[in-house]
């Protein structure tokens, strides 16, 4: 008994042997059938292999059974679930399920894998790290870059651009062998052409320069004391207050109408009587009633197509020059005669246009060829003598106390003369000007307005453009789209008026010189 394993005799002895176990052993064993144990033999019939005790399964233990069912019902249900899925996708077109593979992945076997996908990486942030080192894990938890599927060719084929059939392209060609250019040099040529238009790169086109709170509030305040000038503390004695009403009134040349082009409109210093100009030949006078307009008096100049007419400041004559011809004629209006100034000795000019009466009325300038500003004596029409400037002149016009002089040239630039001396005092650049085409002064003094061929009129401070090399406009208007060709300010300097030849209708008024703002409407 001592000789018998242990094992075999825990396994014969077992108590925990299930019942239908041992119903089965008890019923397979035949009568007369034991085994011998002295010999060891056993009955006839299929052997039967005795496990080994490393083979052996413990049974399973109560607490086991409820892991198992919850096992079993979790695979049934990913069962069902598999099977309703395909189920369903029988039913989809295959591109939609190819689209789906694409977007989502392969992820047939495991919807959780499809879960934590679109959650994302988690990032675990530690609350001491710096801004530094949290944008440095975040680039790092970043999914890498796939790549693309497929390239197109022509997208790496640089597009070329016809610069001849665009007139505005036309224009910035450097040679004629730029007939085409790239998308890129075409758009730096822009931003070239766009920086030497704005004297550099604007303050709001600079995206490295990042603006305090401070600098905004200053600025707007800036703004708005810009939006007015003048004097801050007293109120406008001519303009009203509120809305500036106009109306259309009868036609200042009504009584002689013309069809060709007018060259210039201008009301008589001290009576209200307007001058009309143009290429008829003809200076009309009318009386200003604002119902009939009456004409007073009608001068025919023959083969005199005049391109600008002018009254003296005193208002007792009138100077009128011709497109072709450097005569200048002198009409008195006082003793009704027309006497013509054929020659000015000391002027070599072939053709004598543009010219500007001082506001005292003591000299007239001529704008002459190659940059030159002839200054005469208005009483004797003798040369004074003669001003140079680098390229041509554009534009000139006399301050308010006829001491200095501001010419406009083709450069953009800006010169201020004195007239006792005929010295240069200061030359600046009109911002954001190619070539100026206008220029005008303010009678109270203060302000000077040049306009470009851009349409856009600055204002500057006549103090600056004596004392500083790069003034900057207190007020840059911006509403035509054209070359301003005429600038005016009216007797108190607070509209200014700017137009263009250009376009048709294109006038405005600015007014900005006092506290109130205004608004015109016009009445039919």
């Amino acid at each position: 008994r001592s000789e018998v394993p242990r094992e075999r005799l825990r396994f014969s002895s077992n108590p925990t042997m299930p019942p239908e176990r041992r119903s089965r052993t008890k019923a397979d064993r035949k009568p007369g059938t034991r085994p011998d144990r002295r010999t060891g033999a056993r009955p006839a019939g299929p052997a039967r292999k005795t496990a080994s005790s490393s083979q052996r399964k413990p049974p399973a233990s109560p607490s086991a059974a409820p892991a198992a069912i919850a096992i079993a019902a979790a695979e049934e249900e990913r069962r069902l679930r598999q099977r309703n899925r395909l189920a369903l996708e029988e039913d989809r077109p295959a591109v939609e399920r190819c689209l789906e593979d694409l977007v989502f992945g392969d992820v047939e076997d495991d919807e959780d894998a499809l879960l934590r996908r679109l959650r994302g990486p988690r990032v675990h942030v530690q609350e001491d790290l710096n801004d530094s080192e949290l944008e440095n894990e975040a680039k790092n938890n970043f999914p890498p870059q796939k790549k693309p599927v497929w390239v197109d060719e022509e997208d790496e084929d640089e597009e070329m651009v016809e610069m001849m059939n665009n007139r505005f392209r036309k224009n910035i060609m450097k040679n004629t062998s730029e007939n085409k250019l790239s998308k890129d040099k075409l758009q730096k040529r822009l931003k070239e052409e766009f920086q030497h238009a704005m004297g550099g790169i604007p303050a709001w086109a600079e995206t490295n320069k990042r603006k305090t709170s401070s600098d905004d509030e200053s600025e707007e305040d800036e703004d708005d004391m810009l939006q007015r000038t003048g004097n801050f503390i007293s109120t406008s004695t001519s303009l009203p207050k509120g809305i500036l009403k106009m109306k259309n009134c009868q036609h200042a040349n009504a009584e002689r109408p013309t069809t060709a082009q007018i060259s210039s409109v201008q009301f008589h210093p001290g009576a209200q009587v307007v001058m009309v100009a143009g290429l008829d030949n003809a200076v009309s006078l009318f009386q200003v009633d604002g119902k009939t307009n009456p004409k007073i008096q009608s001068i025919y100049l023959e083969k005199f197509p005049i391109f600008k007419a002018r009254f003296s400041a005193n208002g007792e004559e009138v100077l009128v020059t011709s497109t072709h011809s450097k005569v200048l004629y002198v009409y008195d209006m006082l003793a009704g005669k027309l006497i013509p100034v054929h020659q000015v000795r000391g002027l070599k000019e072939k053709l004598v246009k543009n010219f500007e009466v001082a506001p005292d009325g003591s000299f007239l300038l001529i704008n002459g060829i190659a940059g030159y500003l002839h200054l005469l004596s208005m009483k004797t029409k003798e040369l004074i003598g003669s001003m140079k400037i680098n390229g041509r002149v554009a534009a000139s016009t006399f301050s308010s106390d006829s001491k200095k002089i501001y010419a406009s040239s083709g450069d953009g630039e800006v010169y201020v003369w004195d007239v006792n001396s005929r010295k240069c005092l200061n030359k600046f650049v009109d911002e954001g000007s190619l070539y100026g085409l206008s220029i005008a002064t303010s009678r109270n003094g203060q302000y000077v307005a040049c306009g470009s061929n851009c349409g856009v009129v600055n204002i500057y401070n006549q103090e600056s453009c004596i004392q500083e090399t790069n003034p900057k406009p207190i007020k840059a208007v911006m509403n035509l789209v054209t070359g301003v060709t005429s600038l005016t300010f009216n007797p108190t300097s607070e509209i200014l008026a700017a137009a263009s030849a250009k376009m048709k209708d294109a006038v405005r008024l600015v007014i900005y010189l006092y506290p109130l703002r205004f608004s015109l409407n016009l009445e039919s």
